[in-house]
């Protein structure tokens, strides 16, 4: 087999906060991607850096009165000690703030000015005039200015999917005062993304470099398509500078001018990649420029066209080698809803390590993850059950339920007959290891778990609790527990990419060591088996709940800190907790009703069984509800902007279960699900705490 070399690398987690959940769905999947090449025999190193620039990291440093510098180094080890306490395991780790990051910056942008492709011109932009600084486009919220959405931030819109620039958002609000910033012109540098148009077109619609729905997403919103009657789309020249004040790197020639950080920061990779190549005695050039190296970037879709665009563009330019496959996956949502400060469920990766274990997260994420661009749900029933009844009760059962019987003879001398079970697994390892080379960990997962299904029944039937008792089936009994550990060992190779620790404690307990994918393909025998020690414990329902208390515990306590502690008891709430008074200014309340008025609707806890589109509809989704046993209603919601069909089954929701059905076109609407927001992509559907059951009454 060719050994392949292979270069990885995960977005730059910015330094200006803590990692959290959210954050760890990109960074687990790549390391499992790159452990899974590992133990296929390839040589792949997995690089990452933090991205350190920008007036956000110069805010909040005098903020707390001390130095940039300080700020991202305290921030950066932080960054490290929550990925390994994840087993994300980088061979380097660097900072965009780097002598090294600084030497590349100047060389691709001399290639780029050499190219011709660099021209200045005077921008406008917001300027805030209380914290007298120029206004990033995260520092700026407003009003669309293509639908009309408010509280969108500077750069898109999340409701429509829109590109503007700050200044045209309507009613723009700086977020660093609340002031109303105005226009201010400056000179700005720029690059002309025009002139490489015929290659980008070239790279992202043609070959395998992107998804297919990311390659359709150019073409639609940057590229168009010259065959069509609207024909090809021009290309935004790429401002790449900001002025002073601005904590980056000043561009030569251009005094008082700063990259901008998306300049830098992509750049990163290559200079973290310099650091490893400096401290193992490789040459950068042998990674960054060889075409037999395979670049692979993984990374979520919101800055999908800085890496898509920009990013091959600068390398295209500067003579470096071309990302292999760029990874783009979807965001992460809590019980189907957004990740909230509020509600404890924006949980801080240091926040999770005290309440449970890192495996659990590991595993659910793979298990939900697949090479589309699809948004993972993390339903607290679900992730409870995916490790107990997968992990505990299918994969670490064949060991714990039968190690301690083999501990003083070890494995038999030779394999036993064992039905075809061993010999069933390892050709499924052929499937399981195309899944993850195809990042389709969902499948992989789905194809380990059929293995455990099948091993466990044999424990059962065979019962070496019961061959114990009888010194004349001890053979019996040593065959059994040798069959037993081998299919543990089997699934514990093939877990071993999404679950290391578990695969190192496999190792201890059978004596050998799981480095290599082709363990999996022969049975161990004659092997002293030591101890069996612990190895997972079961998830409880009061982990989870802990945990989330102490993560809304910690946004309170946070907002008290920033907006300072209210003098008297109930005075500031809104303040601590950032909730604005808009939502209830645009919709005031309605008239009083009665007690009797409200007992008349009937308020149920219901599960969403299935979720649908309607082709006809543009705002709506077909929802098949049970309110318990065979009790199920059809209801039409207008959700569609806002959730995926496939994340909302199994949700528990709450819906007006008497109200008379309506006939529509698209069929018979049985009653109404409950949410709150705006409409389009703000809808957030109402869930009860878990324990609640279909049927239940809201009262």
């Amino acid at each position: 087999m060719t050994i392949r070399k292979i270069l990885v690398t995960a977005a730059l987690p910015y330094a200006n906060g803590p990692i959290h959940i959210g954050h760890l769905v990109e960074y687990i999947q790549t390391d499992i991607w790159v452990r899974f090449q590992r133990l296929r025999g390839n040589r792949c190193i997995y690089i990452c850096a933090d991205d350190t620039h920008g007036t956000a990291i110069t805010i909040r440093a005098r903020k707390e009165g001390r130095p940039e510098e300080e700020l991202i180094a305290q921030v950066q080890a932080e960054h490290e000690r929550d990925f390994a306490g994840f087993q994300v395991s980088f061979d380097n780790y660097g900072s965009t703030n780097s002598p090294e990051n600084r030497e590349l910056c100047h060389e691709i942008w001399e290639a780029i000015d050499k190219a011709g492709l660099v021209k200045t011109k005077n921008v406008d932009q917001l300027y805030d005039t209380v914290a007298n600084t120029f206004l990033a486009d995260r520092f700026v919220r407003g009003t669309c200015p293509h639908c009309g959405a408010t509280n969108q931030p500077g750069d898109n819109c999340s409701a429509c999917g829109a590109t503007y620039s700050p200044i045209e958002l309507l009613n723009p609000i700086s977020i660093l005062s609340d002031s109303q910033p105005e226009i201010r012109s400056a000179p700005h540098l720029f690059i002309e993304l025009a002139q490489l148009r015929e290659f980008l077109v070239e790279y992202t619609q043609k070959g395998e470099h992107l998804q297919k729905e990311i390659a359709n997403y150019l073409k639609g919103h940057f590229l168009g398509d010259e065959n069509s009657a609207e024909g090809a789309k021009p290309l935004k020249d790429w401002d790449v500078s900001r002025p002073a004040p601005y904590f980056g790197f000043e561009i030569p020639g251009h005094p008082g001018h700063y990259w901008y950080v998306w300049f830098d920061a992509p750049i990163g990779y290559i200079a973290s990649t310099k650091q490893w190549c400096d401290r193992n005695g490789e040459r950068l050039e042998d990674w960054w420029k060889n075409p037999d190296v395979e670049i692979h970037h993984f990374l979520g879709k919101d800055i999908t066209y800085f890496h898509t665009l920009f990013w091959p563009g600068m390398l295209k330019t500067a003579g470096f080698s071309l990302p292999h496959k760029i990874h783009i996956h979807g965001f992460l949502t809590v019980n189907g809803a957004k990740m909230s400060k509020s509600t404890g469920t924006f949980v801080k990766a240091e926040t999770f390590l005290k309440h449970l274990d890192p495996a659990a997260l590991r595993y659910f994420y793979a298990s939900k993850l697949t090479p589309r661009v699809d948004d993972l749900d993390l339903s607290v029933e679900e992730f409870i059950n995916k490790f107990n009844a997968d992990l505990v009760g299918k994969v670490v059962n064949l060991a714990s339920r039968t190690a301690k019987f083999v501990q003083e003879t070890g494995l038999s001398a030779s394999y036993p007959d064992d039905g075809g079970l061993f010999a069933h697994a390892a050709a499924a390892g052929k499937e399981i290891a195309q899944a993850y080379e195809d990042c389709d960990f969902a499948r992989a997962t789905r194809l380990i778990c059929e293995i455990a299904d099948r091993a466990n029944p044999f424990v059962d039937s065979e019962q070496p609790w019961t061959l114990k008792k009888d010194p004349a089936q001890a053979q019996r009994l040593q065959d059994v527990c040798t069959i037993s550990l081998n299919l543990f060992r089997q699934l514990a190779i093939y877990l071993a990419p999404i679950l290391p620790d578990l695969a190192e404690r496999a190792g201890r307990l059978l004596n050998d060591p799981l480095i290599s994918w082709d363990q999996s393909q022969t049975p161990l025998v004659g092997t002293p088996v030591a101890k069996f020690e612990h190895m997972l414990k079961r998830i409880e329902v009061k982990d989870f709940e802990n945990m989330i208390e102490e993560s809304a515990r910690e946004a309170t306590e946070a907002a008290l800190e920033s907006e300072g502690t209210p003098d008297r008891a109930g005075e500031g709430t809104a303040v601590a907790f950032q909730d604005s008074a808009e939502a209830l200014q645009n919709e005031p309340l309605a008239e009083e009703c009665t007690i009797e008025d409200f007992t008349k609707v009937d308020l149920r806890v219901a599960r969403i069984v299935k979720a649908e589109h309607v082709p006809e509809a543009k705002k709506l989704l077909r929802l098949t509800v049970s309110l318990g046993g065979d009790n199920t209603r059809t209801v039409f919601a207008g959700i569609k902007a806002a959730y995926d069909p496939e994340a909302l089954v199994g949700r528990l929701v709450i819906v007006v279960a008497n109200l008379k059905p309506r006939a529509m076109k698209f069929g018979l609407s049985e009653g109404m699900v409950c949410a709150a927001g705006g409409g389009g992509a703000e809808v957030f559907l109402l869930s009860p705490d878990s324990g609640a059951v279909p049927g239940q009454r809201v009262l």
